[in-house]
């Protein structure tokens, strides 16, 4: 660890990084860490920043832990030659996280890409998974809307769809992540420094390769869709999801794909788009609170 954790007061967040793998990982907490700990996996392509509101609304009652995946805020962003960008090593650093602060039990927030990493955490490591929190993060091929096409297309010949996907790093396609979907009336709870800090760190040299290397491996995320619903159906965790309606990237079908395997699930399908938390931020937390108040014992 190159920063010892601290005991957290109650709504305060500290800022740390911890060393996993030789890489330096940047990390949210607040809370008493005696609390029962949440877990917030952040999504493409933002990062712990996205939890900003969340993690003080929940800090009263709960340990909370919000960490940068590698490539991603203030974690170590490496090249590609110098690192394999995979969702598989992304969970491995992941668990090698929790595994440092000392985490044995926790619920999870899965957004987006930090699905495929707290779902593989999820299935492989069931007993210390408490509850999942999920937002826009498929476990099922239901989700999947025509934005994902050039991606797929793009898995199976690079070099013809490249410059396509490309377009996806962009400014405009930034933007259009946290305003589609969005109800004229809530348009206005959109800070433009979310896509604009997003852009910039996207912007560093060499970060777009880093992303086109994770766009080209989440192919392999749906070879893990039938271990996770395997998971679900034996282990039924307790689940919460909270999910844009109008999500034009992971579709509300997604959403109601888990009660499938998850019957007991809690699904609240919100007037909102991908990044949810930005314009229904205070619905979401008293759902979380009222939940795992319930919830975890």
């Amino acid at each position: 660890m190159s920063e010892a954790t601290r005991p957290a007061r109650s709504g305060e967040v500290f800022h740390h990084t911890a060393t996993v793998d030789g890489h330096s990982v940047f990390y949210r907490e607040a809370g008493d860490p005696t609390a029962p700990t949440v877990v917030l996996l952040h999504g493409f392509p933002t990062s712990s920043h996205m939890f900003r509101k969340l993690i003080p609304a929940l800090a009263d009652r709960y340990h909370v832990i919000a960490p940068d995946h590698i490539g991603f805020g203030h974690s170590d962003a490496p090249p590609v030659d110098r690192f394999d960008y995979s969702f598989e090593n992304l969970t491995a650093i992941t668990i090698g996280l929790v595994d440092a602060l000392g985490l044995d039990r926790f619920a999870l927030y899965i957004q987006d890409y930090g699905a495929p990493i707290g779902l593989r955490i999820a299935s492989r490591q069931p007993e210390r998974v408490s509850a999942l929190l999920v937002q826009s993060g498929n476990a099922y091929v239901d989700g999947f809307t025509p934005f994902w096409d050039v991606l797929f297309a793009h898995a199976k010949d690079r070099e013809t769809h490249e410059a396509a996907v490309r377009k996806l790093l962009e400014p405009a396609a930034t933007r259009w992540q946290y305003t589609h979907g969005v109800p004229a009336d809530r348009l206005n709870r959109l800070t433009p420094d979310t896509w604009t800090l997003d852009q910039a760190l996207l912007d560093r040299p060499g970060n777009k390769e880093v992303q086109l290397q994770l766009f080209w491996d989440y192919q392999f995320n749906l070879d893990v869709y039938p271990a996770v619903q395997q998971y679900f159906r034996e282990h039924r965790p307790p689940t919460l999801i909270t999910w844009g309606e109008h999500d034009e990237i992971f579709g509300a079908d997604g959403a109601r794909a888990f009660l499938r395997d998850l019957p007991d699930a809690e699904l609240h399908l919100l007037d909102a788009g991908h990044f949810a938390l930005e314009t229904h931020g205070p619905e979401i937390a008293t759902l979380i609170r009222d939940f795992l108040g319930r919830t975890l014992h």
